[in-house]
């Protein structure tokens, strides 16, 4: 069987270890990280992969949490009839009950994966555009109280990068190691066709869309009616 994984880029190292760790023969095929700082491009550009490579696989999987999408990514995977991993967002598939303890603890928590460790200047820095506007950097984490750091993979460049993360965002830093977690439980179950372990946070409603350019927008009741009426 023809498997294919569309993943987002944010798990791409992560994807590709485990499934040579398992011997899978899948493809792998990547949706840039970045759309995570426009949710609304999540649904759109997952859509698009999916017509791309549908026909060449027997089986596609989609490696995404909501992230954010708010139903609308689900609402293109069943229009497909496809699955996805189990989970709201990537700091929940790498830390499960961890996850929900340290935010339980403190909700003024910013995570870090090895991902974002990495990419911090680009994805953070350039993404969220403090490189041209510094001084809205109190604006945006004014509300965190403390800085914790999943790590997948121990590597020392990367607990020295998030000591330097941490010092930039002037929050204390907290290092937990999770490993890959659920994310390659969930993977493994669905690779062999079993319940995957459930997330403690519900999925959102499903949520129809319609694409403008490659934002997902939530039709007006009138919009639904037409499209309804064309089907």
């Amino acid at each position: 069987m023809k498997t294919a994984f569309i993943i987002c880029g944010a798990l791409a190292r992560e994807v590709l270890d485990i499934s040579k760790k398992h011997g899978w023969e899948a493809e792998v095929f990547g949706i840039p990280a970045i759309v995570h700082m426009h949710p609304e491009r999540i649904a759109p550009s997952v859509d698009k992969r999916i017509k791309e490579i549908k026909a060449r696989f027997d089986r596609v999987i989609i490696v995404f949490g909501d992230c954010g999408s708010q139903g609308t990514l689900d609402w293109v995977l069943e229009k497909y009839g496809l699955e996805r991993i189990d989970g709201p967002h990537c700091y929940e598939m790498y830390g499960g009950d961890t996850f929900h303890n340290l935010m339980d603890e403190e909700p003024g928590t910013f995570f870090l994966t090895d991902f974002l460790v990495r990419g911090f200047q680009g994805t953070i820095i350039k993404g969220l555009g403090l490189d041209r506007y510094p001084e809205l950097q109190a604006d945006y984490f004014r509300n965190y109280r403390r800085l914790v750091y999943l790590v997948q993979n121990r590597e020392s460049e990367l607990a020295r990068k998030a000591e330097e993360i941490a010092h930039f965002l002037q929050l204390p830093l907290v290092i937990q190691e999770t490993g890959y977690g659920l994310l390659e439980d969930r993977l493994v179950a669905l690779m062999n066709g079993r319940s995957q372990p459930p997330s403690l946070v519900p999925r959102l409603p499903v949520r129809e869309m319609l694409v403008k350019g490659e934002t997902a927008v939530r039709p007006n009741r009138t919009q639904s009616r037409r499209k309804r009426g064309r089907d």
